[in-house]
């Protein structure tokens, strides 16, 4: 177990060394200047150019980017040319906004796809299975987009259950006001990013539930008499949970990298809408970090998904 760890810990030290290459050079060949946010109609060619001195942008590529890995290795994420603040501080005013978001979302999103993928794999070729299954197809092929629009229309602006914006009510006072207010900010944005990332994992209890009912073990059991409740709790249900497990790590990296584009909708004040903005506005020192984390968080959810299939069966062995 640890020297599957450990070997795991040591492959990603090249994974995020590559990943790191890649980010900086696609940041490098963007459209547009880097000092976009520095630069005032005002200033002259010869000012612009001590600008780009000061900040190495006329260094060579490879000069630029081991000067970048160095800052990062110190903990120094730059200084933000949009905001004119270290980016450290930038990213920090919305991450616990998105960790919030995507908090909720994995709650919501298991909530409602264990129920429906037990339901379906129990009652296969029934009328509610086909009514799930048609649940997952609406699901699989609505946009985020749309799903988000219509659900702000709803039961934002018709119905006024939920608000429309924003993080906290600034009317709020005191820590249960405080924390009911984001709740109900909460809510709407999360609900609408669980019904969409519910499909992939009633398909795969659906699917496992209706595999392990005609494998030898389970007919073996019911032979010998076994009850019926015992031989879904004890074997079908244990076995089947495995391919859920080891997706939980790719579901929360995919919520914090999906909330993109519920946070603008939603007008919440998250990463996504940071990274958004960095990206339209060259704030490269925000992009390249805000893309680092992601491609962090997707490497150490594989890891995390790993282990937890090896917990939970230890026959499991992964090389």
């Amino acid at each position: 177990m640890w020297k599957t760890i450990i070997r795991r810990l040591l492959i990603m030290i090249p994974q995020l060394l590559i990943l790191s290459f890649l980010i900086f050079i696609l940041a490098n060949i963007m459209p547009g200047d880097a000092l976009r946010g520095y630069i005032s109609p005002g200033m002259t060619l010869e000012q612009i150019a001590h600008l780009r001195s000061i900040h190495g942008l006329d260094d060579p590529w490879y000069v630029q980017y081991f000067r970048w890995m160095r800052a990062l290795g110190r903990g120094d994420f730059g200084r933000s040319m949009s905001h004119q603040r270290p980016v450290i501080d930038v990213i920090g005013d919305t991450l616990i906004n998105t960790v919030r978001l995507s908090f909720l979302t994995t709650i919501f999103t298991y909530m409602l796809a264990i129920p429906l993928g037990l339901i379906a794999g129990r009652k296969s070729d029934t009328f509610i299975d086909r009514g799930i299954m048609v649940y997952t197809f609406v699901a699989l092929s609505l946009p985020t987009i749309v799903l988000s629009i219509v659900n702000l229309i709803i039961f934002g602006f018709r119905l006024d259950w939920f608000p429309t914006g924003g993080s906290v009510d600034i009317r709020a006072i005191g820590g249960f006001a405080v924390f009911f207010s984001r709740l109900h900010h909460l809510i709407l944005p999360a609900a609408t990013m669980a019904i969409l990332s519910t499909v992939s994992i009633v398909y795969y209890l659906r699917s496992e539930i209706i595999d392990y009912e005609s494998s030898d073990f389970v007919l073996t059991a019911r032979s010998k008499g076994v009850p019926e409740s015992k031989i879904y709790t004890k074997h079908i249900l244990r076995n089947s949970f495995l391919p859920i497990a080891s997706t939980i790590g790719f579901v929360v990296a995919g919520l914090f990298a999906g909330s993109i584009f519920i946070e603008i909708i939603f007008s919440y004040p998250g990463m996504g809408q940071l990274f958004l903005n960095s990206i339209v506005g060259r704030d490269f020192p925000v992009a390249n970090v805000l893309i680092m984390f992601y491609a962090i968080l997707t490497v150490i959810a594989i890891l995390i998904s790993d282990f937890i299939v090896i917990l939970i069966d230890p026959r499991i062995h992964i090389k």
